[in-house]
């Protein structure tokens, strides 16, 4: 399972504070071409950490905005991280697009894109009210946005997912009521809703710190999440992750595999990995130093036997958000570090974990709950 984090964007939403750069036209073809040699390196020499983590043959490329790049350059990354992995393809090659991009660059782009093997977009939406989307500071308006999906649809994008934004102060509830109206109408195969949330260092941040902005109540976000669940409750749409929705069958691969805490690879300045290594409790004696993936898996399997004890290590790790020269540092995990987090992104999920859930009706308060727990 890998991520490959484009920090590139053509300008910031109000809400955002993820790594990125501002990519200008007529600067950003050799900064673009800078980065992809970078990321095709660190896919290269990263390659036993990848190969290790396809128990979930999947590639996430977000950002930032993806859609920024041309397709020769996506089709570089692409190529270098299945050199690395040693696949022909992945199951699931998601890219993020912005509306805007889509709709510019119209079919011959979207076709460019199923070409390099994506098989699933994942569009940053966010609403379908124009005064929302200016406040936001989104490129894009309702009409493009509509543009943006209809050029998907016509190209063959067969799994399209859909981001929504909630819990903003200016946000009427009939104001949300008529985005996701429209939302299903449009038929994604899956939908995304995240509550605004306040991130440090953001412009939102600024906005709260000077009075500008003021948080939706409580009481506000609540019913338009509850309002969202029973909308797309009845719509179809499988509720199967506090923040997503899919109809059946095209729940993510990948998203879910981080809730599993599968080991993945994060490429690219910004970017995070989750690493497992098991070895024989003896190792030492049988010679060996460190298995991962299948064969850590096989090692897990073998209870009983002789050898069979086994002892995982889970490291984090972390690159640096740089354009150009990024480092990488990691920590390892403590047993209740790992307890904590399989705790807290499992019970997101509507399986749950190791036999326990919270309610779809208690999702709204999950994380009191889960802090509760941990």
């Amino acid at each position: 399972m890998v991520y490959v984090h484009v920090p590139f964007c053509r300008s910031f939403c109000v809400y955002c504070d993820f790594y990125s750069e501002l990519a200008c036209k007529g600067r950003d073809a050799g900064l673009i071409a800078g980065y992809a040699e970078q990321v095709c390196r660190e896919a290269a020499e990263r390659s036993e950490e990848i190969k290790a983590s396809l128990g979930t043959n999947t590639l996430y490329i977000g950002g930032g905005t993806p859609s920024v790049l041309p397709p020769d350059v996506l089709g570089r990354i692409i190529s270098a991280v299945k050199k690395a992995a040693e696949v022909d393809g992945f199951e699931e090659l998601t890219l993020e697009v912005n509306p805007e991009d889509i709709a510019s660059k119209g079919d011959e782009y979207v076709l460019g894109l199923l070409e390099l093997g994506v098989s699933r977009v994942s569009m940053g939406l966010q609403s379908l009210d124009d005064g929302i989307l200016r406040w936001m500071g989104r490129r894009h308006d309702a009409r493009r946005a509509r543009e943006a999906v209809s050029i998907l649809k016509r190209c063959g994008v067969e799994n399209l997912s859909l981001d929504i934004i909630t819990g903003i102060s200016g946000l009427s509830d009939e104001m949300l009521y008529d985005t996701v109206s429209e939302v299903i109408a449009m038929r994604p195969q899956h939908i995304s809703s995240y509550q605004l949330s306040i991130e440090e260092g953001s412009a939102l941040d600024r906005m709260v710190e000077r009075g500008v902005y003021v948080e939706a109540s409580e009481e506000q976000c609540r019913s338009q999440y509850e309002m969202l669940c029973r909308r797309l409750a009845e719509a179809g749409y499988v509720h199967y992750e506090i923040s997503n929705w899919a109809l059946p069958g095209f729940e993510s691969r990948h998203n879910s595999a981080y809730w599993t805490r599968e080991p993945y690879v994060g490429l690219g300045p910004g970017a995070h990995s989750l690493t497992k290594t098991v070895r024989p409790a003896a190792a030492e004696a049988y010679g060996v130093a460190g298995l991962t993936g299948a064969a850590g898996a096989a090692l897990e399997a073998r209870d009983g036997t002789a050898g069979s004890a086994v002892i995982v290590e889970e490291r984090r790790s972390w690159n640096s958000q740089e354009l150009s020269g990024w480092t990488r540092e990691e920590e390892l995990l403590s047993a209740e570090e790992i307890r904590e987090e399989r705790l807290m992104l499992g019970l997101r999920t509507a399986q749950g974990i190791d036999g326990k859930r919270i309610a779809e009706s208690d999702w709204f308060i999950a994380d009191s709950i889960i802090a509760d727990l941990v």
